[in-house]
């Protein structure tokens, strides 16, 4: 299984619902809370291309993008194979 970022605020309701989608696959991943941890928020627009907003989701080295994207991934069918390998995504 690919290795999962997810860039977060404690606040936001987007994150929340992101990452209840994940639990619910069974994903382990890593959260990052930019306001928590120093240069996060920095980090987060330079590796999502300028984008600002949270969250920010990555899946090994794709940039999914924010929760209405994992979703429409989800949706489409093609989130349980990014998961898996990036590759055949």
């Amino acid at each position: 299984m690919q290795p999962v970022t997810i860039y977060t605020t404690a606040w936001c309701p987007y994150c929340s619902a992101a990452k209840s989608l994940l639990k619910e696959k069974g994903v382990a991943f890593q959260e990052i809370d930019v306001e928590r941890v120093q240069g996060a928020r920095g980090t987060m627009v330079e590796k999502a291309g300028g984008r600002t907003s949270v969250p920010q989701i990555f899946i090994g080295g794709t940039h999914v993008g924010g929760c209405d994207d994992l979703y429409a991934l989800d949706r489409a069918g093609k989130l349980d194979r990014l998961l898996k390998d990036t590759a055949d995504a």
